[in-house]
Parts: C-alpha cells; structure tokens; sequence
C-alpha cells in the first residue's frame, strides 16, 4: 500500500511541476491545487499508517497499535491553508484574465 501511494504522490508532483512551469495562469493555479494534495498525500505516506491501527479516542479498552492523530491533524491544516491559498489564486487568475484579456503571460501587453 505504501508503494501504490509513493507512486501515486510522484505522479502528483510530476503532474504539478508541469503545470507550475507553464505560462497559462489556470493552469499555474491548478498545478498549486494538485501539488498541495500531493504534499498531504506525502505526509500521510511518511507518517507511516500501522495495518489495522486503532482510533486513539473511541475504546478504552482496545488492544493493538493505536494510530497516530498528528500526521491527520497536520494534513487537516494543510487542507484550509490550501483551500484559502487556492481561492486566491484563482481570484488573481480572473482578476487578471479581466485586465489583461488573456491567460497567456507570454501574450499579455504590460502597461
């Protein structure tokens, strides 16, 4: 499982980093949108998920590995900083396909 997940997050990154390097801005701000997911998929990926782990907070009396809640509390932050930052991202996206006519940075005339 831990194998399918590293290569589902270096597809992710991948993906991301093609997308960040092109001129378009929708397609800068996508490639932020999947490169903050790849990130949390990495920290759930390192944080190193035990088979079968116990919620730390539902029994008192359960026996086996407990999970571990920081790596999810970490990934739980890291999704509304991205959902925040995405937002703004694609406000300055629309924003500047209204002033500027086009998405294409390499097209667009600078006053």
């Amino acid at each position: 499982m831990i194998g399918l997940s590293a290569i589902v997050t270096g597809v992710l990154f991948a993906a991301s980093m093609y997308l960040l390097l092109s001129r378009n801005v929708q397609r800068v701000a996508i490639g932020f949108i999947i490169l903050s997911n790849g990130v949390n998929l990495l920290v759930l990926t390192a944080s190193g998920l035990p088979e079968r782990a116990i919620p730390p907070l539902i029994a008192a009396n359960a026996e086996g590995v407990y999970a571990d809640p920081l790596p999810q509390a970490f990934i739980l932050t890291a999704i509304v900083i991205g959902l925040g930052t995405a937002a703004f991202l694609l406000a300055m996206a629309a924003r500047t396909h209204r002033e500027l006519g086009t998405d294409e940075l390499q097209e667009a005339e600078w006053e």
